[in-house]
């Protein structure tokens, strides 16, 4: 049934171009964002993570260009962009470009030629919601690239290539949850993945009683891109004050016995409870402890507002008014932080009362029309099409 709503999705994002070129003729893929359940901030410190791709996608429609070039569109963007293949790759503007740029460059690495191609881009994931619209279209874009040449990569090296494209060419220092969590996705099941060893399990979550809320603030800080780096910078100094590789073989013990400065301390404090938190949550729900796994939302939300300080009013106020409504197990913010979502796990009867009286309350509080839409684990990359005749 959800592949059926991710099709019909699909489709209804794929409209016609205008320039007489049919579908027939174009190669059609999709890559997932994602949501954390739980595990924030912690995969670059060789953490815990438990992430479930959504049934929101970026959509890449591409044909045969001349050799050499690729020629971006994108419908959330006014300017088009074309990249000679011929040059180095390098960095540039429009900034959403770079993203591409990187993967290109990424399958170029790999000795595989990047053909000539005209692509389309069309997303139903919120930019800048802490979705990962961006490990979404690079997956999107590797997936692409496989079918035009195929050269099929690994998942997991696969995911890796996106990885080093968001850090090489959009200069985020992310983990590699969000690429992770769109590539190795599954229907109905979350993904538990080990960032120090980059071992992953499937986790069930199937029920139809229980289901996903997202909440889209609709709000997002300036201060996320220089924070982001500075909390790394965080955790990699505590990291080397403990004498530890990563925070990951930290114990709270050691923690307490270090000399380390009241920021740093907590920066830390949250990572090594967070990564506990994440354990203690997949298996809660392994079991069906949807109560169990909600206290743990909940202290993640708290430990992020106060420990490591990613939170801001408007994050905080969703989950705290979401904390106290009938049928919610658990809700916390979700992503790097300073605005985007809140997560919540809830009862699938109470969703329609939940969504309504919390954004009722968000917008009379904030002023500002929140987005709130229900999601079930997703799958990951998909082919829809592939031109006529073509055979990878």
């Amino acid at each position: 049934m959800i592949k059926l709503r991710i099709m019909a999705r699909l489709n209804s994002l794929i409209a016609p171009t205008g320039n007489g070129r049919s579908q027939a003729d174009a190669w059609v893929v999709s890559a997932p964002g994602r949501v954390n359940l739980i595990g924030e901030h912690v995969d670059y410190n060789g953490g815990l993570v438990l992430p479930a791709a959504i049934d929101r996608r970026v959509v890449l429609t591409a044909w045969p260009l001349g050799r050499g070039r690729l020629r971006l569109r994108s419908r959330h963007a006014e300017r088009e962009v074309e990249i000679d293949l011929l040059q180095p790759l390098q960095k540039g503007e429009p900034s959403w470009a770079n993203y591409i740029k990187g993967v290109a460059a990424g399958f170029q690495r790999l000795g595989i030629t990047v053909p000539g191609l005209d692509v389309e881009i069309d997303s139903t994931v919120p930019a800048g919601a802490g979705l990962s619209s961006s490990a979404a279209l690079e997956v999107a874009v590797a997936t692409l690239l496989e079918e035009v040449t195929g050269c099929r990569l690994d998942p997991t090296e696969k995911a890796l290539l996106c990885q080093r494209a968001e850090h090489e060419f959009a200069g985020v220092p992310c983990g590699i949850m969000d690429q992770f969590a769109s590539v190795h996705g599954r229907e109905g099941h979350a993904l538990l993945l080990d960032c120090r060893d980059q071992t992953f399990e499937h986790i069930p979550m199937s029920d139809p009683a229980v289901s996903l809320v997202i909440f889209d603030t609709k709000v997002k800080h300036r201060l996320a891109g220089s924070a982001y780096a500075r909390r790394r910078a965080s955790c990699e100094a505590a990291a080397a004050a403990l004498g530890v590789e990563t925070l990951r073989e930290a114990t709270l013990e050691q923690l307490e016995a270090a000399n380390l400065d009241e920021e740093t301390h907590r920066r830390a404090r949250h990572v090594i409870t967070e990564i506990a938190r994440t354990a203690d949550a997949a298996a809660a729900l392994k079991s069906g402890a949807w109560a169990a796994a909600g206290d743990l939302m909940r202290a993640s939300h708290r430990s992020l507002r106060d420990d490591f300080e990613v939170s801001c009013p408007e994050l905080d106020f969703a989950a705290d008014t979401a904390a106290v409504l009938e049928g919610v197990y658990g809700c916390r913010m979700t992503g790097g932080g300073f605005g985007g979502c809140v997560v919540g796990l809830v009862a699938t009867e109470a969703v329609g009362e939940i969504s309504d009286r919390l954004s009722v309350a968000y917008q009379k509080h904030t002023g500002i029309e929140p987005a709130v839409f229900l999601t079930r684990p997703s799958g990951g990359p998909l082919v829809e099409s592939v031109p006529s005749g073509h055979v990878s």
